[in-house]
């Protein structure tokens, strides 16, 4: 893992390659979906107004893949890089999320963030390491991908604040609060409040798809960062453990927050009908009502392998022109389309740098323990 200490800016190896490259004659086009029209005015925006998506499990598919070209394309999964440019994708958060009945955590988050990481080191004309929401400035003006690492799960910290600072040395900006550990489950304990403050001193944006009412409520009163929703959708439209309900969604926006709409169908389904871009929308514009226009965005939740369970219209990360295409046709403004597509995650990437470099002036690393706080 020594290419884990690599300058991730460095481009003196890329030289001209700086420029934007033109995709290659292989990348596909999105399946149709309505007009000509809407799909050429979908695709122009996403042009201007490239999607920065907030949950692909790649690296979990690439461990099963015994084989793989992403660069030239892949055949047995949803995401690669022709698939990505022709979806109109600038920024792309790799998830580092494992089972939480994994017994090495902590092993299998590093594998997966060593595997992501060789990944845009071989790819440094399509993808760039991002750190902070400059990077992403930076990756889409030369053409890139800007690609951001996490979230990891809580319980791969191993309940050391230590951890988190390790992985944050190693590029991760996002740890979910999901339930699997004893700081998270009712609810957010003294230790987890603690996590809450040292990942805002970091500038660790913290995701909170599927966390305890408990969890959520603790972490948006105590966090002076905005957090997230990396991979939820309506629970109002669909009943699903990762769904936030309206309650959560209201008070994610009042904190300055966005919620990530995914396309998984399992997500979105209703009445047992067919899943499409249709239902997608619906969820969209759902969390857009409830906690604003400025604290909705995308998540496709790609990274899968051939044969899993698809959105129709959003097969794979080459899709999106069709999402856009339904919500042009809605009356969706480009104003509207932008926030969606790039601005609204950003400004919480840049906010959560903003409450960084603030709070790391009167701040130290936090040297606590789970025991010391929460006891044996």
């Amino acid at each position: 893992m020594a290419d884990l200490q690599d300058d991730p800016q460095n481009t003196s190896a890329i030289g001209e390659l700086d420029q934007p490259t033109s995709a290659p004659a292989s990348v596909p086009e999105p399946p149709p979906l309505g007009d000509d029209d809407g799909l050429d005015r979908a695709r122009a925006l996403l042009a201007a107004h490239p999607v920065a998506d907030g949950h692909n499990t790649l690296a979990k598919a690439l461990a099963l893949t015994p084989w793989h070209d992403l660069e030239v394309g892949e055949s047995a999964l949803d995401t690669d890089i022709p698939r990505l440019r022709a979806g109109g994708v600038g920024a792309q958060f790799w998830a580092l999320t494992d089972d939480t009945d994994i017994t090495d955590p902590a092993g299998a988050t590093l594998e997966r963030l060593d595997r992501i990481r060789s990944l845009i080191a071989s790819c440094p004309q399509w993808l760039r390491l991002a750190l902070t929401a400059g990077d992403l400035a930076d990756a889409r003006n030369c053409g890139r991908i800007a690609s951001f690492l996490g979230p990891v799960t809580a319980h791969a910290l191993g309940d050391s604040l230590g951890t988190l600072r390790s992985y944050h040395v190693l590029g991760v900006r996002a740890l979910a609060l999901s339930p699997g550990t004893r700081w998270t489950e009712p609810g957010l304990s003294r230790f987890g409040l603690e996590v809450v403050r040292e990942a805002n001193r970091l500038g660790i944006l913290l995701d909170l798809s599927g966390s305890t009412e408990g969890t959520w409520r603790r972490t948006l009163d105590a966090s002076t960062a905005p957090a997230l929703l990396s991979r939820s959708a309506a629970a109002s439209l669909t009943r699903h453990p990762l769904n936030a309900a309206d309650e959560l969604l209201a008070e994610l926006g009042a904190h300055g927050g966005v919620c990530l709409v995914s396309f998984a169908p399992e997500q979105i389904e209703r009445s047992g009908s067919t899943v499409s871009v249709r239902d997608v929308a619906d969820h969209i514009e759902r969390v857009r009502d409830v906690a604003g226009p400025g604290h909705v965005g995308l998540s496709g939740t790609y990274g899968l392998s051939t044969g899993a369970p698809r959105t129709t219209g959003l097969e794979d990360a080459s899709c999106y022109p069709n999402l856009i295409a339904e919500l042009l046709d809605r009356g969706w403004t480009e104003t509207e389309i932008a926030a969606l597509t790039w601005d609204n995650l950003v400004r919480v990437v840049r906010d959560a740098e903003f409450t960084a470099r603030a709070t790391a002036t009167r701040r130290a690393p936090s040297g606590a323990t789970i025991e010391e706080l929460d006891g044996p």
